[in-house]
């Protein structure tokens, strides 16, 4: 899919169904919200350029990918502690936000990570790399 505004959405989308058809609705909002952290990074990363989504049923959970174009390893936003002090609520600085979301998949998944791509490397093109999260998901009954 494109690296677009409507990544995001597209993919919650497709999630949904599919987890749906798996009897996994149970982990719908941990599972897209993963998805979606993942396609925003990637979107943020390559903006008009091609993403890919991945989303298998493995024994016990699921697992979720992302591949973009940029060779880039994902890095957490730095943790701070925030005192009343520090606070920036400048007219400047008051909209910002962003930058938690790998902290998101972390909270959210058994394991996460990330690795170049590796039909790159078999080509010898450079760039690229997947993006990859775990969930639990037993489904119920």
């Amino acid at each position: 899919m494109p690296a677009s505004a409507a990544a995001p959405g597209f993919t919650r989308t497709l999630l949904e169904r599919r987890l749906k058809k798996w009897g996994y609705s149970h982990i719908t909002d941990d599972a897209t919200l993963v998805a979606t952290e993942m396609v925003t990074n990637a979107m943020k990363a390559t903006p008009g350029q091609a993403i890919r989504f991945l989303c298998r049923w493995e024994h016990g959970g699921i697992y979720l990918a992302v591949w973009d174009s940029s060779p880039e390893r994902p890095t957490p936003a730095r943790d701070v502690e925030c005192a009343l002090q520090d606070l920036d609520v400048s007219e400047d600085g008051f909209d910002q936000n962003g930058g938690r979301g790998l902290h998101i998949i972390d909270a959210l998944a058994i394991e996460w990570g990330y690795r170049p791509d590796p039909v790159a490397r078999e080509t010898g093109r450079t760039g690229g790399k997947w993006v990859w999260a775990r969930l639990t998901a037993t489904p119920p009954g």
